[in-house]
């Protein structure tokens, strides 16, 4: 891959996390935003730059101890 991401270029993407996160892990989770979904999970969107982002965004969910229910690429 040739070239240089502008902060917020890049995929899409959308993390889906068992229960609600509160508000405040939004900043920790480097300003994706949160949304609580009906069906009691929460759902991570935002601009992710590169693998090595996504990757960071993984070990946070793990670091949190949250159970990951899935990753999807939006655009």
């Amino acid at each position: 891959m040739t070239g240089t991401v502008a902060p917020g270029d890049g995929p899409h993407y959308e993390l889906r996390l068992e229960g609600h996160l509160d508000e405040h892990w939004s900043t920790w989770f480097d300003g994706l935003t949160l949304h609580h979904e009906t069906d009691g999970t929460t759902t991570l969107t935002g601009t992710v730059t590169d693998q090595a982002e996504l990757h960071g965004l993984l070990s946070k969910v793990r670091d949190l101890g949250a159970t990951l229910i899935s990753v999807r690429r939006r655009s």
